[in-house]
């Protein structure tokens, strides 16, 4: 499966399904320095404002964003709890790349491990290029059908936001 969607106003992103692999990978390009983006995804404050689709809400338990932290959060929609995430970080090294687990309590066995590669681009853009690994392929398609592309996309729309409003504030 590989997906793709783009508007004229949003950059496209790149979801893709490795047919021979239980593996998805996502690739986006923002209109913003690397520091800022890799900030937005380690900065707990920052990823409340941004991941995930625009009909949830986070509340974040623990969001420690360093070699050996961990992270674990609840996805809310209209003050219920609808989804628990967790994870354990694995490696980050500042501005370039994070190695971490990506769990989600309601299909324990679909945990992947997501590498996050923050690549710096001409002209102050970034591209992020994520690859998330999963055990089986049962597993991967349980991922790719919870939703994800929504949220991928509209994520990635209120990170292009926020992005533009820490820009602005750099000036």
């Amino acid at each position: 499966m590989s997906t793709s969607s783009s508007t004229s106003t949003a950059p496209e992103v790149l979801i893709e399904a490795d047919p021979d692999v239980p593996t998805v990978r996502i690739v986006r390009e923002f209109d913003a320095p690397r520091d800022l983006v890799f900030r937005a995804h380690v900065d707990p404050e920052l990823v409340k404002q941004w991941l995930g689709p625009d009909s949830i809400g986070m509340e974040i338990d623990v969001w420690d964003m360093r070699t050996g932290g961990e992270y674990r959060y609840t996805a809310t929609r209209d003050g219920a709890e609808v989804a628990h995430f967790y994870g354990a970080v694995h490696r980050v090294n500042e501005n370039e790349r994070i190695v971490q687990t990506f769990g989600f309590e309601e299909m324990p066995d679909a945990v992947s491990l997501d590498t996050l590669d923050f690549v710096e681009l001409p002209g102050g853009r970034t591209r992020l290029e994520a690859l998330s690994v999963v055990y089986d392929f049962e597993s991967r398609a349980g991922m790719l059908a919870s939703g994800m592309e929504v949220g991928v996309n509209e994520g990635y729309a209120a990170l292009d936001r926020l992005l533009a409003s820490l820009t602005q504030d750099r000036t």
